[in-house]
């Protein structure tokens, strides 16, 4: 997996948590589930790029 797919997951997983705090905070569900649903693709994507990596090996 290049740095860059890595880098832009984590920042997606991130943005993720932080969007389901706030929806949380704010009493929010729909944005906590839109933040979890984002840090779940996020999640899809690097374990996509790990098989592809293992097949690449």
């Amino acid at each position: 997996m290049s740095a860059t797919d890595k880098a832009k997951n984590k920042a997606e997983e991130m943005a993720g948590k932080a969007k389901e705090k706030f929806g949380h905070a704010t009493g929010n569900p729909d944005k906590e589930n839109e933040g979890k649903v984002d840090q779940a693709k996020a999640n899809v994507k690097d374990a996509a790029e790990k098989v592809k990596d293992a097949f690449r090996h």
